[in-house]
């Protein structure tokens, strides 16, 4: 919980109160933000009655002989007028990443409480890392647009699909299907039909019963990181098993025609049944041996990833499913010399993002580049001074 806003004649107590009350039988992220609050401010949860919830947008019960609301602007928009300031007040919470959630009593606006997402250390680095394999990464979540792209720019996804209802979430999984091989991380109830439909359904190990039920990979540590180290540990993998056919087939190829007699009417070539047997043998050995290689495997170095051979252009994926793109304006790529590491990635993205007309600056150490998304014509000899200035050197 970030902003409590009472209405006009409303106490923060009577806010929180009603909310507490509401929320109370809610299994959303968001309920247990406010239930937290509540219990660490010793406000109690009275007990309600005919709770319900509506889908994808908000909450509903009888509270002391008074009908309680709850969720976003739709919802309370159908039992009060939402005034024109406090519908400003929102949408100023929403651009700063946060998520207003509107409650309402009887036919009376009690306020707003804001909560806001904390974004997990690893989520930008392991969004980082899939990029870097030629992996569009697309945030789909059921949040309003503008908090959504707050959050989005934050973790850098390339994407952001936002007031998705819950069952909308599998039609955009299909729709993405038609482009390429998708994978579906998520963690919740309404993400299983998604995590179905997916080609690769991941869940998060900390998430509910029926999401890991629905998926094919389960991250047991819950962090994000897990999903490009489970996409180099598939690829290893995959690379083993062709190079152990290759040993298989190779010396069946070699030894099957010798042990046949092929060769004796031209070369006079006999195989030794003994030989043979330690030819099989020793094909056993290769094979198991490079199996074992696995066990040496180091599932989270990035510095060896390669792109797909056919990824999804961003404006592919954008005219299928309606996704806003971080790229949707202009861009200018500065070739940078003298970035070591992410710290180096980071003084050079945060110089960059300094400027108003840069909507976000996507940095690489390895590739030596500055991605620049504009949204409005930029002064490029004062971009390239602010780089110069941090110690690099600009070189086109």
């Amino acid at each position: 919980v970030t902003d409590i806003l009472p209405a006009a004649d409303v106490t923060e107590q009577e806010l929180l109160s009603a909310a507490t009350a509401l929320e109370q039988k809610s299994e959303h992220p968001l309920a247990k933000a406010i239930l937290q609050y509540s219990e660490e401010h010793q406000i109690p949860a009275s007990p309600v009655t005919e709770f319900q919830a509506l889908v994808g947008n908000g909450l509903t019960a009888k509270w002391n002989g008074q009908v309680l609301y709850g969720g976003n602007a739709g919802c309370i928009a159908q039992a009060t007028t939402i005034p024109e300031e406090v519908q400003q007040q929102a949408e100023m919470l929403a651009k700063a990443g946060k998520t207003p959630l509107f409650f309402a009593r009887d036919n009376q606006l009690l306020g707003i409480i804001a909560v806001a997402d904390v974004l997990k250390e690893e989520s930008p680095e392991a969004i980082r890392q899939l990029q870097s394999m030629g992996i569009q990464v697309v945030m789909l979540t059921g949040d309003n647009e503008q908090t959504a792209r707050a959050i989005g720019k934050q973790a850098g996804v390339d994407h952001v699909i936002a007031g998705v209802l819950p069952d909308g979430k599998e039609a955009v999984i299909r729709k993405l299907s038609a482009l390429g091989k998708v994978a579906m991380v998520g963690d919740g109830i309404n993400d299983a039909p998604a995590l179905t439909r997916a080609d690769i359904g991941i869940a998060i190990g900390a998430g509910t019963d029926v999401a890991i039920d629905a998926a094919d990979v389960v991250l047991m540590k819950s962090r994000l990181t897990d999903v490009p180290a489970a996409i180099r540990l598939s690829r290893a993998a995959l690379r083993n098993i062709h190079e152990n056919l290759f040993w298989a087939f190779i010396y069946n190829v070699i030894g099957i025609p010798l042990a046949a007699g092929v060769w004796i009417p031209l070369l006079g070539w006999k195989l030794n049944p003994m030989f043979g047997a330690a030819a099989m043998s020793l094909s056993s050995f290769c094979v198991v041996t490079n199996a074992l290689r696995l066990n040496l495997f180091q599932l989270n170095r990035s510095d060896r990833d390669k792109k797909l051979k056919h990824a999804v252009a961003a404006i592919q994926l954008e005219q299928q499913t309606g996704a806003t793109g971080k790229n949707s304006g202009m861009q200018v790529t500065l070739h940078i010399k003298g970035m070591m590491c992410s710290h180096c990635e980071a003084m050079v993205k945060k110089c960059l993002e300094a400027f108003p007309e840069v909507d976000e600056a996507v940095v690489s150490h390895t590739e030596g580049t500055a991605v620049v998304s504009l949204n409005a014509p930029a002064d490029l000899a004062a971009l390239k001074k602010a780089v110069t200035e941090q110690g690099y050197k600009v070189l086109k």
